[in-house]
């Protein structure tokens, strides 16, 4: 089995996109209304060509899907509506996952705004993972959109990490859209969130704490492992840990879009903290035309790089099912 942990549901209904539209005007659209506003159907034929298509084509076996990254848009300030959307949103995910059990699993967004919204965050992540079967949530470290906020090290963070440490499920770190022009969203503000959360993390004793907790950066970690022996002189500058020693709690994953980038990931970081995850319907779409490949088979350069039968176990499909075990317990279920 090979499973992608990072896939987002950008084919989504055209119902969802205007109970957004209607929020974002002021309006107060029922979620229960936008259910029945859509039919089961109308849910299988929105991943059946797409996404579906896509990871059978590839090889891939199973996805964790969550919403629209872009979508969450924590930067709205209103508690309600941030609640609001995140369980519209959420609520479509979960019947993709349940059309297709044996290909998809949940990933939740949380209802963060820029003031934390922790009450609902809380709520949000509870309904999700228990009451629906989600095997992970995503976690914005810049809700705001513009930096303004605390780091994931911040006490006002802990909370959160309290109750993923309970339920035993993994937050990857993930922003939603920037509100600054100077960093493009999918280009600069997603990057820059992966490399700035890891030296977050350096500099702090976050998992002295939540021994438990655990993170997935995304996007190969950002600029992480390009400059990996910076971030070792600088702890030992500092008298910080050693970036290795995050490596007990914090994994990364491989949507990463070239070949090179995905042989020095391999290289840098251990086998054991690898995922296979291609983001796609995602960020950057269409083949390279140098070499005909699609940018985002990520597959497809992990299958080109140089790693024995053990690592590639790992990397696809063992290392997922360490790092969210209730995506084990769900795949055991859906087989029996």
């Amino acid at each position: 089995m090979i499973i992608d942990v990072h896939g987002h549901y950008t084919t989504e209904p055209t119902p969802l996109r205007e109970f957004r539209a209607a929020q974002l005007r002021g309006e107060s659209p029922s979620v229960h209304s936008l259910a029945a506003a859509v039919s089961d159907d109308a849910i299988r034929e929105s991943v059946d060509a797409n996404q579906l298509r896509v990871l059978r084509d590839r090889g891939g076996d199973l996805m964790l899907f969550s919403p629209r990254a872009s979508g969450m848009e924590h930067h709205v300030p209103d508690a309600d509506v941030a609640n609001a959307w995140a369980q519209a949103s959420n609520d479509m995910v979960h019947r993709v996952s349940e059309s297709f059990p044996a290909h998809f699993a949940s990933v939740a967004q949380l209802p963060q705004t820029p003031d934390g919204n922790l009450e609902g965050v809380l709520a949000e992540l509870r309904r999700t993972v228990s009451e629906l079967g989600f095997v992970g949530a995503n976690l914005n470290p810049d809700p705001s959109g513009t930096w303004t906020g605390l780091p994931l090290t911040d006490p006002t963070w802990f909370p959160i990490y309290e109750l993923a440490e309970q339920l035993d499920v993994p937050l990857m770190v993930h922003v939603s859209t920037s509100c600054n022009p100077n960093f493009h969203t999918l280009g600069a503000h997603y990057l820059n969130a992966d490399t700035s959360v890891f030296m977050q993390l350096l500099m702090s004793d976050l998992f002295s704490r939540f021994p438990g907790l655990r993170f997935v950066i995304p996007h190969g970690g950002g600029a992480v492992p390009y400059h990996w022996g910076r971030y070792r002189g600088l702890a030992m500058r500092n008298d910080w840990q050693d970036p290795s020693e995050l490596l007990g709690n914090v994994f990364f994953d491989t949507a990463v879009y070239h070949q090179p980038g995905i042989d020095l990931l391999l290289k840098v970081v251990p086998p054991a903290n690898l995922l296979f995850a291609s983001e796609m319907l995602g960020a950057v779409r269409g083949a390279d035309p140098e070499t005909g490949v699609e940018w985002d088979d990520t597959l497809s350069y992990l299958r080109a790089a140089e790693m024995a039968e053990p690592e590639w176990d790992a990397i696809t499909r063992a290392n997922a099912l360490r790092v969210y075990p209730r995506l084990a317990t769900r795949i055991a279920e859906v087989a029996s």
